[in-house]
């Protein structure tokens, strides 16, 4: 049963509390964003009046909500590594042809990477992210073979890659199981070749480690709600989640696992930026729409008066219920002052049912949230089963309320 306040921070809260905010002040943690823009753009249903303030993460999903042509977007997020991403992939698709941009971002390599960055690229970013990328814009002609095995994700990703060259009998059935043509015979490959020989002992303790689920940027508190409500703990609630997406969902255009598994996109399976016509659509103006910000959603809302009609918060309100509990209820006391009309919140959470929306009071009359937002059950239910990800317990939709 959820808490009606937020549970106090346990020793071992804090010492992860200090671990996270180190691994995160340091690092680009998501190379590659894990939300479904599928499912999002159903749930969202964008005009061409809509301004979004959206997280920004590896980027991936703001540009494909630019692909509806709204507004404008506001891509905020505290990192600015991960700004840095979205600078990049803006340069890129300003001064490249498609041809160079699909192998930065979709093969994850490219041979000249080095002599496109220094005389395309460079200029077109900003100060941090110039430093940054000047450091790191090797990661594009790796050793390690992609883009998509560097920061803290492709660590993980990486030792999965690793893990299944020491497995060669797994690794010809993940690939038999990539290019299956349909469920039914995805369903197969998995119970008779996968799921007996992947779920050792070895993995489901590496899945149990916090140090694992940091480099996913998943906090202590947030592997604690997941465990609250899953009696395996989080090997087998990932275990749970990967049955689901090979067993039940086509992986034809599963582009989020295919990528942690190859280190690549293919022309037919990968984001939709990442597809020529979308490119193009990006390149003639789409992408100057995007207007990238570093700082926190509180920092960002109280230096702007302009109403927001669309809000995609991902997953970060778990972690800052439990560690910046005050922040998060000014921060939901400025969204709803900046929130036009009607406007809907899209957020997803590690719980079914987050606590931190009983004990959250907002305004001067201190409101609970539950009556100042309606939530969509039923639609962000139905959607949930078509989550090509699958990694979220919660998946959120509410309005504001008239």
């Amino acid at each position: 049963m959820n808490a009606p306040h937020p549970q106090p921070l346990t020793l071992l809260d804090r010492f992860d509390q200090k671990v996270f905010d180190a691994i995160y002040s340091r690092s680009l943690v998501y190379n590659t964003c894990w939300e479904d823009p599928a499912v999002d753009r159903k749930a969202l249903e964008l005009g061409a009046d809509d301004t979004l303030l959206v997280i920004t993460s590896a980027g991936c999903n703001v540009l494909d909500y630019a692909l509806l042509g709204p507004k404008r977007i506001h891509a905020v997020d505290a990192n600015p590594r991960q700004t840095a991403l979205l600078e990049l992939k803006l340069a890129a698709i300003r001064r490249l042809d498609y041809e160079d941009f699909f192998a930065f971002f979709g093969r994850g390599y490219h041979e000249a990477s080095a002599q496109l960055y220094h005389d395309v690229l460079r200029a077109e970013l900003s100060p941090f992210a110039r430093e940054w990328w000047d450091e790191r814009h090797r990661w594009f002609s790796s050793p390690h073979g992609s883009f998509y095995f560097h920061g803290l994700a492709g660590i993980v990703a990486r030792g999965f890659r690793t893990y299944l060259k020491l497995r060669p009998a797994l690794a010809a059935a993940v690939r038999e199981l990539l290019a299956a043509p349909d469920v039914a015979t995805q369903r197969r490959i998995y119970d008779r070749s996968i799921a007996g020989e992947f779920w050792k002992r070895s993995v489901n303790w590496v899945l149990s480690r916090q140090i694992t689920m940091s480099l996913l940027g998943v906090p202590h508190p947030q592997r604690r709600l997941v465990q609250e409500q899953h009696p395996g703990g989080v090997a087998a609630f990932v275990r749970d989640a990967i049955e689901y997406v090979f067993r039940e969902l086509s992986v034809r255009d599963n582009y989020f696992w295919r990528v942690y598994v190859t280190g690549h996109y293919t022309r037919d399976c990968c984001p939709e930026y990442l597809k020529r016509d979308n490119f193009h659509a990006l390149k003639m103006g789409l992408a100057d729409r995007i207007v990238p910000h570093t700082c926190t959603i509180s920092e960002f809302l109280e230096d702007s008066d302009e109403a927001i009609s669309r809000f995609v918060l991902l997953d970060h309100m778990d972690w800052m219920s439990s560690y910046y509990p005050a922040a998060l209820i000014e921060e939901w006391n400025l969204l709803l002052r900046r929130a036009a009309p009607g406007a809907r919140f899209l957020f997803r959470s590690a719980h079914a049912r987050p606590g931190f929306l009983d004990w959250i009071r907002v305004g001067a009359q201190r409101r609970p949230l539950r009556e100042v937002l309606h939530f969509h059950d039923e639609l962000a239910a139905r959607l949930q089963r078509e989550d090509r990800v699958h990694t979220y317990a919660g998946f959120l939709i509410a309005d504001v309320r008239p």
